[in-house]
């Protein structure tokens, strides 16, 4: 772990409890006056702190130094995602959160089953969980939109992820957003929004599963 979170990080002491107790004290086994990295990933600081007390089910420990530490990829991306299967998302994110995306905004289109809705608050625990472990000074931010017209009018110079002979790599300096459809695709009135010039894919005859079409798209565009 590059290092621990705590929402209070940056106050002079922290108290750790629960999880985060068992997984300092009883994993880790941190010992009294050991020197612990936090953040709350609020901020871009990263928190020093010694361990001052341990106690049965807590520890205390007090701030040392902190300093402004921003780790981050220089491209930035927002993936807007058709509505899929939550465990879909699950299984992914904390591999999107590693290549450094942006943001996601999971979008109601035609094919996307309405009965699915995405838990954020536990897709951002596995994002702080990523980041803990990858370094990374913030979490991807997350928001749901009702539907793609709304998402458009919205949001500029969105690209289309489909089958197209122009490929993502060729558009990965321009692409700032791109929209990556559900199981099954896009409708033909979804696809009628997108002028040609702003429809990519990949060089691959093959049908991709939604995951491994947004890990694909989002390594191309950011690595």
């Amino acid at each position: 772990m590059q290092f621990t979170y705590h929402e209070n990080a940056s106050e002079q002491f922290l108290t750790v409890d629960n999880e985060v107790y068992k997984y300092l004290f009883k994993a880790r086994r941190q010992k009294l006056n050991d020197e612990i990295y936090f953040r709350n990933l609020n901020d871009k600081n990263i928190y020093l702190y010694k361990v001052i007390e341990i106690n049965r089910k807590d520890a205390r420990l007090e701030l040392v130094s902190f300093e402004e530490k921003i780790v981050e990829n220089k491209k930035s991306l927002h993936l807007a995602w058709c509505v899929v299967d939550p465990k879909t998302v699950e299984k992914s994110i904390a591999s999107l959160n590693e290549l450094g995306l942006e943001k996601i905004t999971f979008i109601y289109c035609e094919y996307s089953q309405k009965n699915f809705k995405q838990n954020l608050e536990k897709l951002e625990k596995i994002l702080i969980n990523s980041s803990s472990q990858c370094g990374r000074s913030s979490i991807i931010k997350l928001e749901v939109c009702k539907s793609l017209d709304e998402f458009l009018s919205l949001n500029d110079e969105v690209y289309l992820l489909d089958f197209s002979t122009l490929n993502v790599e060729d558009k990965k300096s321009e692409i700032k957003t791109l929209l990556l459809g559900c199981e099954g695709g896009f409708s033909k009135d979804e696809r009628k929004l997108f002028q040609e010039d702003k429809i990519v894919g990949f060089d691959s005859s093959l049908i991709l599963k939604s995951e491994t079409a947004a890990i694909s798209a989002v390594s191309k565009i950011i690595i």
